[in-house]
Formats: C-alpha cells, structure tokens, sequence
C-alpha cells in the first residue's frame, strides 16, 4: 500500500514494543502542580511526569508533555501556569499517589503531600530536590498528551534529600553508587 507520495505505508506499531523502547531510557520524576482559585480557596492540582525537558536557556524555557486525560490537564489551561517538582530518591508513594495508585491519601487531597506556595505562588513540594514555576507561552496537541512549553519564571534547588528518584522499565531506579565524572564534550539542548 502506498501514500499520494508513492512511499510505502509504515507498518502498524506495536504499543506494547514501543512501550518497551521507551522504557529503556531512564528518566527523573517530577510532579507537574499548579494552583486554582475557587470559590472554596486555593486548591493544589499534581500529576506525576517524567515527560520533562529544558528547551532553551536564553529564553529559559522548558517542556512537560501531559495525558488530556489527566484530572490536571484542564486546570493548566485556565491557571496558564505550574510548577515542576523533581521528586528526590524515597519518594515513590508520593510519585505513585500522583500518577493515580491506589493510596491511603486519596490524589483529590494533593496525596498528603507537605508544600508551601512558591514565590509566584505555585506548589512547591517539600519532597521535591528542584524546582521550576513556569507559565505557559505555547501548547502542542500531539496525539493523546498536550505538550507545554512554558517560560520559567523561578527555580529553586536543595540539596537534601540529595539523589533524584528516578524511572527505568516501568520501575523505580536507585542509584545504589553514584560516580560521578565531568562532561568533557557539550550536549546539544
């Protein structure tokens, strides 16, 4: 079968093989969070992401990829704005909690999770090594995820709890011995 082009249709994808390929690149843990106002007060949003990237420096500027079908995905739009916490290493129930497990503290109650408002006002998880608040400049639709790219307006570091929790084949990845050793080269983004 060919296209108008001529070109050969590509075969179907497996989504279970393409699962398995995406998996094999390691990722850090955020949680996504963003802050609405109701008639009832504040109330803090979070989904667990590891679709999280920096785009460019001069702008800063960076990138989160979010399921529309994601309770979040609809306040970010109205808010124009969120915060990217870094999850650091031991905080699995709190990434799990996030991503929609079943949990003692139900996602509805921000997962029991412990934060204060950032500078511009966006949650700020206690667990979180990093932080950056951001506001939306641009959205992607790109199949069943919305792709934000946003201007960061604000950033934070600790240096406890120390290591990122990180992701691996559909696991959670300690790093049981760190080595670290300096880039010689310069990576391109």
């Amino acid at each position: 079968m060919s296209d108008s082009t001529g070109l050969a249709a590509p075969p179907s994808l497996d989504s279970q093989a393409y699962r398995e390929v995406l998996g094999r690149f390691v990722t850090g843990v955020t949680v996504v969070s963003t802050l609405e106002q109701t008639s009832a007060g504040a109330q803090p949003w979070g989904t667990t992401v590891n679709s999280f990237t920096g785009v460019s420096l001069e702008p800063p500027l960076v990138l989160v990829s979010i399921g529309r079908n994601r309770a979040i995905h609809p306040i970010i739009g109205r808010t124009g704005r969120f915060g990217v916490n870094v999850l650091g290493e031991g905080t699995q129930a709190l990434s799990d909690c996030f991503a929609g497990a079943p949990s003692a503290m139900p996602k509805e109650a921000f997962c029991g999770a412990a934060w204060e408002p950032s500078k511009v006002g966006l949650p700020l998880l206690d667990a979180a090594i990093a932080f950056v608040g951001c506001e939306v400049e641009r959205t992607i639709e790109a199949g069943d995820h919305t792709l934000y790219i946003a201007r960061v307006l604000e950033t934070a570091v600790r240096d406890e709890p120390g290591w990122p929790l990180l992701y691996f084949r559909r696991r959670y990845l300690r790093i049981e011995h760190g080595a670290m050793a300096d880039m010689r080269g310069k990576a391109d983004g």
